[in-house]
């Protein structure tokens, strides 16, 4: 964390991350409590500050939101933790994939295990599987979820009618499950 910003009695920390690409200011307030300002290279320090101004209340309702959860989320984890679960978390995911062939047999071609912050699995459309190797720290009920979710996206590659109706043939609860993973990454 680099800054600070205080509120009545409340001390905010926040990242600031620099991008040429940026063209105006952004704020995203993490699951994890991490505020992050993103600004263009050349933003001046009055404005950086005139933004944050503006912004507390909304940051402090969103830090006061993802508190809630505290029990639920997972602490952020790095590079050596990646390392330590890949290749357990492979197995798990090639052994539910097994599992649920039997619903849905569809081909795929590669399954990778990687390390998102964002993003609990996809599907390209050249049919590889990718999964967040921290799948293995949910529930399995959670990761069934996942799992499910990413091999119906082999049969229709998109959120429509005909994916959720695949996803619920074996995830009936999917809609709460997906609400509980928001909470979590």
């Amino acid at each position: 964390m680099g800054k600070h910003m205080t509120r009545s009695t409340e001390r905010i920390s926040y990242r600031v991350r620099k991008s040429v690409r940026a063209k105006r200011l952004s704020l995203a307030v993490h699951c994890t409590g991490e505020v992050v300002l993103t600004l263009p290279v050349y933003t001046t320090k009055h404005a950086i500050e005139k933004f944050i101004h503006e912004k507390t209340n909304w940051i402090l309702k969103q830090l006061v939101y993802y508190r809630q959860f505290d029990d639920v989320r997972l602490a952020p984890l790095g590079k050596r933790d990646y390392e330590k679960h890949k290749e357990a978390a492979r197995a798990l995911v090639r052994e539910r994939i097994e599992y649920f062939s039997n619903n849905y047999p569809f081909s795929y071609n590669t399954i990778s295990i990687r390390n998102q912050k964002t993003c609990w699995g996809s599907c390209s459309s050249k049919k590889n599987l990718n999964f967040n190797y921290k799948l293995i720290f949910l529930s399995p009920e959670l990761r069934d979820y996942v799992i499910v979710h990413e091999l119906c996206h082999l049969q229709e590659l998109n959120h429509s009618k005909k994916f959720w109706n695949l996803v619920s043939q074996t995830i009936p609860n999917y809609k709460d499950l997906r609400t509980q993973l928001k909470k979590i990454l």
